[in-house]
């Protein structure tokens, strides 16, 4: 959920430079390493991936008709993305586009399908090994919920204290967290509390009615065959920005876990709590993973200006702060999401500069978070609808193209389509499938620990990657020019995202725009 009123609105294309030496099929993770929660995800917007039956929108049988494209199930081979799993953006029955306010949580939204459709993708997925996590909105509903309705229109409905209403002490101009209205007047006269706008009134987690319905709702997923969620708006159940109602926030989602656990003790739980690090790292004490987007920040920061701003040591830091909080933590790493602007647009259109953010977000520790367009460089900024435009399959139109909207930045014929890069070995999708596999190739990149490699250029990102007293030392070059760095005789070139990078004695010259690993 945004943080602001809503709008309602192995490739056979070879690895550019492998200098590893015999790495047998046992070592590569693939899809295993998602027994353990780990692995690389995929976002949908259901809407804009793929249509199965013509009617411009995406759905649930057309992610089944593309699911080889994410990953194929066969590791031998080389045009499938390869990722362990898929995060589906709202796929409840809702009246919006983005359908992040729900009036059915037991059912499919009929544009997207059925709950057959849905069983069937859970079990095309497993065959492939590729966990998937849906979205979970419990923060609110939709103002057209029947809950709500039966509560606006029946004060002693018992669906009343399902929600927040106010009082003749409440303070009607109070303002939310990012200095938005909160109380809003409804058709009768009544104010109710809604957070992001006023199709989205908040539920009342005070209320053990509420949580049961909740916990009931996540079970019922958990049996159609999903293997977790993403959980949005986890930061506002209660309100997080204050210390009484982020213990109360931690408190229900311990309350969540344990109940989804019962269900399912290996569910995957991330959630969305969007403020910085020390407000997260607690959150840790309840949920399997969060997004940090504090790092996503430093990353495409970083890239854009061609300087490093303190990648490594940020990632070493949350990493810290997390684990005090939870040992077993694994963070959820990503670059943009579908709440903001496009990483290709914020990195103006630079092919080189995309491969660069992408190499850093997958040696990164945790799970990386892969927005859908983002492994051909789609672009996008701000209304949503924008950051959200129909995938693009094709240079032009083409069986499956979805048409919901009329795109304004990825409208076709100018390589950004899976169509113009799949049989190029230079292209960001190509550095994208290569890179998730150099990922699943080595367990230090999966499982290591991190620590910060101080060297002498401010255009290089470097980290050590270790796991069971093993070391990749990895280094990223993100500037336009080459970089020759000083470092010690010890370690063997093993792989380069680009040619041309060599070591020699205590040496490193590393092209512009790449990222080597060393062992």
């Amino acid at each position: 959920m945004k943080m602001k009123k809503w709008s309602a609105a192995a490739l056979s294309i070879p690895l550019a430079i492998s200098l590893s030496t015999g790495v047998n099929a046992e070592s590569i993770h693939n899809n295993k390493a998602m027994n353990n929660k780990n692995g690389v995800f995929y976002e949908i917007y259901v809407n804009s991936f793929y249509d199965s039956n013509s009617d411009g929108h995406g759905d649930l049988k057309g992610i089944m008709k593309k699911l080889d494209y994410l990953n194929d199930g066969n590791r031998k081979t080389d045009h499938d993305l390869q990722v362990n799993g898929v995060w589906l953006m709202p796929i409840n029955v809702s009246p919006s586009y983005h359908k992040y306010d729900v009036t059915d949580y037991y059912n499919i939204d009929p544009q997207y399908g059925s709950l057959e459709d849905f069983r069937k993708l859970m079990k095309e997925a497993d065959k492939r090994n590729v966990k998937v996590v849906m979205d979970l909105v419990v923060n609110h509903t939709s103002s057209e919920h029947p809950w709500f309705i039966d509560a606006l229109n029946n004060k002693n409905s018992k669906y009343r204290d399902y929600y927040i209403w106010a009082d003749e002490q409440t303070d009607l101009n109070e303002k939310g967290s990012w200095g938005q209205q909160v109380w809003h007047k409804a058709p009768n006269g009544d104010y109710f509390y809604g957070t992001f706008w006023e199709g989205m009134p908040d539920l009342n987690y005070d209320n053990p009615k509420v949580r049961d319905e909740m916990i009931k709702i996540g079970k019922f997923w958990l049996n159609q065959g999903v293997d977790g969620f993403r959980l949005d708006a986890a930061l506002h159940i209660f309100k997080g920005e204050t210390p009484e109602g982020a213990q109360k926030n931690i408190t229900w989602w311990n309350e969540f876990r344990d109940a989804m656990k019962q269900t399912n003790p290996n569910a995957y739980l991330v959630g969305e709590v969007w403020d910085q690090p020390d407000v997260v790292a607690p959150y840790y004490q309840s949920l399997d993973s969060l997004f940090n987007f504090d790092l996503a920040g430093k990353i495409v920061n970083s890239v854009k200006a061609g300087k490093d701003q303190g990648v490594a040591i940020a990632a070493s830091a949350t990493d810290e702060l997390f684990k005090s909080y939870n040992p077993n933590k694994i963070d959820a790493t990503f670059l943009t999401n579908h709440d903001q602007n496009r990483v290709m647009s914020e990195l103006n259109g630079n092919v080189n500069k995309a491969k660069s953010a992408a190499s850093i977000l997958l040696t990164l520790p945790g799970n990386p978070f892969i927005y859908y367009g983002e492994e051909i460089g789609m672009t996008g900024q701000k209304p949503d609808e924008l950051i959200r435009e129909p995938f693009r399959w094709y240079e032009g139109d083409g069986k499956g193209q979805t048409s919901w909207e009329k795109t304004v930045y990825n409208v076709g014929h100018n390589g950004v389509s899976v169509e113009a890069q799949t049989y190029q070995k230079d292209s960001l999708l190509s550095h994208y499938r290569e890179m998730i596999r150099v990922r699943q190739q080595h367990d230090e990149l999966v499982y290591g620990n991190l620590e910060s490699i101080q060297v002498n250029s401010s255009q290089v990102v470097a980290y050590n990657r270790t796991y069971k007293n093993k070391t990749i030392q990895v280094y990223h070059n993100i500037s336009d020019k080459p970089v020759t760095l000083k470092i010690s005789r010890k370690g063997k070139l093993i792989f380069a995202s680009e040619k041309g990078a060599k070591k020699e004695k205590t040496q490193l010259v590393i092209p512009a725009n790449t990222t080597v690993l060393m062992k």
